[in-house]
């Protein structure tokens, strides 16, 4: 009888380059690490660098993931207001307001087991008019903790401390804290005391030599003179995709190890048109 789940977590996935590397790696980290669910941050996958279309939705659940998290982007493409009313497999941030469409939390199955899945945004540096990220998981705990142990939580913020007070304020209440937003892939992986998998950000998959996922020269001109640039996505080779895997006890629900992954791809390209860039 299994007694774990494992599961993966994909950073933000940044535009075309970052979906052909998930395209690419995913299905087959899948099959080496026999992985039961996957869970991926698509908000910034369209191929302008911002926001997710129902295509690039389906996208994602062709290769392999079964939950789509997002961030502060989520409402950057228009088409995707009608499919998060109408569908919870991809979440928007649980604390935006409740009139918002869509929803920050969602429960699948795997086999006969229920997974959990919250999606939540933080407000240092971000909008600080949302719902306090910390009361609206706990308000969320109170009812999917009774369908399940088993509760994965992407929390999209932009510092280390905010992400990391979410850590140890939900030690021993879920089974992972990821962070995501930042697109760094941080080296403090662990199991917190309560039995929580924690890594303060999750990485990107997209332009390895970018500089978050965009071209690096029009930044550092910003830098340099603090005047507006526009910012645009990379689609040059090397790619990179940054992950985790954590493994749950399935009685527990408290997570037994979790493993950072970190793929790179010098010949990979996104010549021609994508289905999944529109």
């Amino acid at each position: 009888m299994q007694d774990r789940l494992r599961v993966l977590l994909v950073g933000d996935v940044v535009g075309q380059l970052g979906c052909a590397m998930f395209q690419k790696y995913v299905p087959k980290l899948k099959r080496e690490y026999e992985i039961d669910a996957i869970i991926v941050n698509g908000e910034n996958s369209h191929s302008m660098g911002r926001g997710i279309t129902p295509n690039i939705v389906n996208f994602f659940k062709h290769n392999g993931a079964d939950v789509i998290t997002s961030g502060n982007h989520i409402w950057a493409r228009k088409e995707i207001i009608p499919y998060l009313g109408q569908n919870n497999d991809l979440l928007r941030p649980a604390n935006f307001p409740g009139i918002c469409p869509g929803t920050g939390v969602t429960t699948f199955k795997f086999k006969e087991f229920t997974i959990g899945v919250i999606n939540i945004q933080g407000r240092i540096f971000m909008n600080q008019h949302l719902d306090c990220p910390f009361r609206t998981v706990e308000s969320i705990l109170t009812f999917l903790r009774s369908k399940t142990k088993i509760i994965f939580v992407d929390f999209h913020a932009e510092t280390t401390s905010e992400k990391m007070g979410m850590g140890y304020f939900l030690d021993g209440k879920v089974s992972a804290v990821v962070g995501t937003h930042t697109h760094v892939q941080t080296a403090d992986e662990r199991i917190l005391p309560g039995g929580t998998a924690y890594i303060t950000d999750l990485g990107m998959s997209g332009a390895l030599n970018s500089m978050i996922g965009m071209k690096k020269d029009p930044i550092i001109q910003n830098f340099l003179s603090q005047m507006p640039v526009k910012f645009e996505v990379d689609t040059n080779p090397p790619a990179f995709l940054c992950a985790v895997i954590v493994d749950v006890d399935i009685e527990t629900g408290k997570a037994v190890d979790i493993q950072r992954v970190r793929m790179e791809d010098d010949e990979i390209s996104i010549s021609g048109e994508r289905e999944n860039s529109e």
